[in-house]
């Protein structure tokens, strides 16, 4: 059979084959209005089980693999479709339509904004970026922020999430459960890292170095090229630059960036010692309330999985079927459980799209649990 010939076969074929999926999505269609009339679950493994297992039967050994994958992914855009009929009450989907039916057309420029840190940090940095027109309220500690947003004290708080160097700032997870806050924005920042010394301070003359602990670890080659040095960490860089500038001793240095040096008067001995120069840190502005602004195409989500066979797997297929890009995944042990985690979850989409609501209730009730923490966008 020549090639043209046997492409518009497979054009035929692709014609019956759309007909007949047609055909099964109405029918599942179908299948959804009787669970909704009824009250039961879209999930049903036990019969997913026996499909999966009678097709490859029929398929036969060779193409068991790639019969496996089609009737699995044709049965996952059918509960897909049929979450979007069977709705039912989710604590998700009472955010979602809230945050959709307040939504905000404009993010503001200006306000009251809680930062980790002193003038000259990064986080500054971030903050005048998403608010140029805003005031900052300097704390201690990243806690310290969401207290200060919880307390009513500041509107917003600016906290950095994730290096792509030297991965996330788990405290900050923590601190968005524990709180229970909302991502509203997110940036990401080139991060440049320099050593800073008194004036007149020389490199064999230094014998501790302060800085933040991600920024100790976006520069550890550097560092393990020096000997002798005392590395300390400090709340914040800008912090660490400070404490240089203050010491009565000429000895001490900071690893901050270069607008540290003009705020505090100190010399950059060393210039972009990061360990790469694709260093960026990505911050979040978190809200106590749940608010979305137009534009929004970012998902934020904290999910437990249940610890049995395919749940992860389960969870992961739910946006794929739909085309829904997953960028992030990262796992976190629940401390106090052996072998169980929470995973941090970002996916590429908007909760105004028609698949994306019922998507996200049914990680709900398929999940033991589930943190929405917002939809926004990043700038």
């Amino acid at each position: 059979m020549e090639l043209n010939e046997i492409r518009k076969r497979i054009s035929e074929l692709n014609d019956e084959m759309l007909s007949l999926f047609m055909e099964r999505m109405r029918l599942s269609e179908a299948v959804a209005e009787y669970k909704k009339e009824h009250n039961l679950p879209i999930l049903d493994k036990t019969r997913e089980r026996e499909i999966l297992a009678e097709m490859i039967q029929k398929g036969g050994a060779v193409y068991e693999t790639y019969v496996y994958q089609f009737f699995n992914t044709v049965m996952n855009l059918s509960k897909a479709r049929q979450n979007e009929i069977v709705t039912s009450d989710s604590k998700i989907g009472d955010i979602v339509r809230t945050i959709v039916a307040n939504e905000e057309p404009v993010f503001p420029k200006s306000g009251m904004i809680a930062c980790q840190g002193v003038e000259g940090a990064n986080s500054q940095e971030a903050c005048d970026r998403l608010f140029p027109h805003g005031s900052i309220l300097y704390v201690n500690t990243f806690e310290a922020v969401f207290q200060a947003v919880q307390s009513g004290l500041c509107k917003f708080g600016v906290v950095p999430i994730e290096n792509s160097s030297n991965g996330s700032v788990r405290a900050v997870y923590e601190l968005l459960q524990k709180y229970h806050f909302y991502v509203v924005r997110s940036t990401r920042q080139w991060i440049h890292h320099t050593l800073l010394v008194k004036p007149g301070t020389k490199l064999k003359d230094i014998r501790t170095i302060y800085s933040h602990p991600q920024a100790i670890g976006q520069c550890s080659r550097w560092l393990e090229s020096m000997k002798d040095l005392n590395v300390l960490p400090a709340g914040n860089t800008a912090i660490a630059a400070k404490m240089a500038a203050d010491a009565e001793r000429n000895d001490i240095a900071a690893i901050a960036s270069p607008r540290c040096a003009e705020l505090y008067g100190l010399e950059i001995l060393e210039d972009k010692i990061q360990d790469s120069d694709n260093n960026y840190t990505r911050f979040i502005c978190i809200s106590k309330d749940p608010v979305r602004y137009e534009g929004a195409n970012h998902i934020s989500l904290i999910i437990s999985c249940a610890n049995t066979p395919g749940s992860l797997y389960d969870m992961l297929s739910k946006p794929a079927s739909l085309g829904i890009n997953m960028i992030k995944l990262e796992s976190c042990p629940i401390p106090g459980r052996n072998f169980e985690f929470v995973f941090f979850v970002e996916l590429e989409a908007s909760v105004k799209e028609p698949s994306v609501l019922p998507m996200l209730e049914d990680l709900e009730r398929s999940c033991p649990e589930i943190w929405f923490l917002g939809n926004y966008a990043e700038i």
